[in-house]
């Protein structure tokens, strides 16, 4: 997308041309505009001048004239040398627009923008996480769902770390146990050092990155190709809090995780016990603890083979037997085996 814009309209937010003059003017008096209103002038998404509305997809809200002004001269202070004379256009042509949105009360969604952003497009993702990472002085806490974290996925994220190590930053990561047996999370680990803590969950909840407990992104669609960016206290406070919890039930990256007390029974297997018990499709048990539907179903072969079940209806019976089913229950010794292990 930025690129496209990039293209077709070689501009900055300071000089916009015509037809992105009128849609951005239209868009701070009424308070929002039709998506497809845009979409001529694409430039205004690419600029960050026009985001979605969190209430309703379908329109665009603009970013403020005064917030879009602050961002221009920050940019340019690092090249004021040369840029002296851009400086007045920019002030005059954003004092104008701040004009025309004093004439009509500003909307809900123009109000909650600050606190509630939509950002589009990976691009505009990353530029805000580096604007978060540079402005955070204490803590990052993330939660990374799925198995395995590929190891690009993790040298993506690896300047940031390193930065954020450097001025002292506190991190905490929760992952699934599957990321557990990935190389590429270990070596990560390594190369943070003391400045990195990681801890383990059966399942976990989508992806959240919050930092400084004073914002927080999170996926906005199923692709994460669009992320909220929440700045509003109470979210943040929340969030934060939903972490603490689940910090406390998770399980040390160094250390090992507890045994089932069923001999052939592994922890993920007992995990898929209970989701099956729960009555959750395959697919979904697989989704939720970050494995393939293929491993997924491997290990519910074998819970069958150690259970002594012939088919799911007495699968889910042998489970309730042992207590597989809900991790509260002590187990018991399954039918046609031995006392249980204390590997």
């Amino acid at each position: 997308m930025a690129g496209r814009g990039t293209d077709e309209h070689p501009h900055g937010a300071d000089r916009l041309c015509d037809s992105g003059d009128r849609v951005y003017s239209r868009a701070v008096r009424r308070g929002r505009v039709p998506r497809r209103d845009a979409e001529p002038v694409p430039c205004l998404l690419d600029l960050a001048l026009l985001h979605p509305d969190p209430d309703d997809m379908d329109w665009l809200v603009p970013t403020a004239p005064q917030e879009v002004m602050t961002r221009l001269l920050r940019g340019m202070h690092e090249e004021v040398s040369a840029s002296q004379r851009r400086v007045g256009s920019v002030v005059a042509a954003f004092e104008r627009y701040a004009g025309l949105g004093r004439q009509v009360p500003a909307s809900r969604s123009a109000a909650e923008g600050p606190a509630i952003r939509v950002l589009d497009g990976l691009a505009r993702i990353q530029a805000s996480m580096d604007e978060a990472t540079q402005a955070c002085t204490t803590e990052v806490l993330t939660v990374q769902p799925g198995g395995i974290r590929r190891e690009a996925e993790l040298s993506e994220g690896l300047h940031r770390a390193t930065a954020l190590r450097g001025r002292g930053v506190r991190m905490r990561d929760l992952y699934t146990h599957v990321a557990r047996h990935g190389q590429g999370l270990h070596t990560y680990l390594e190369l943070m050092g003391d400045a990195v803590e990681a801890r383990t969950l059966d399942e976990v909840i989508e992806r959240l990155i919050l930092f400084d407990r004073t914002v927080a992104f999170i996926p906005a669609n199923s692709e994460r190709t669009m992320a909220l960016e929440l700045r509003h206290p109470a979210l943040v406070l929340y969030l934060g809090t939903v972490f603490e919890r689940l910090w406390r039930l998770a399980i040390p990256l160094t250390a090992p995780l507890p045994d089932t007390g069923i001999e052939g029974i592994s922890h993920r297997e007992r995990s898929i016990a209970a989701l099956l018990a729960e009555g959750h499709q395959d697919a979904v048990i697989a989704e939720r603890l970050g494995i393939s539907v293929r491993t997924c179903r491997a290990h519910i072969a074998r819970l069958s083979e150690t259970l002594g079940a012939t088919s799911r209806t007495q699968l889910g019976v042998r489970i309730a037997q042992v207590g597989l089913d809900d991790a509260r229950r002590a187990v018991v010794t399954p039918p046609g085996r031995g006392s249980p292990s204390a590997r």
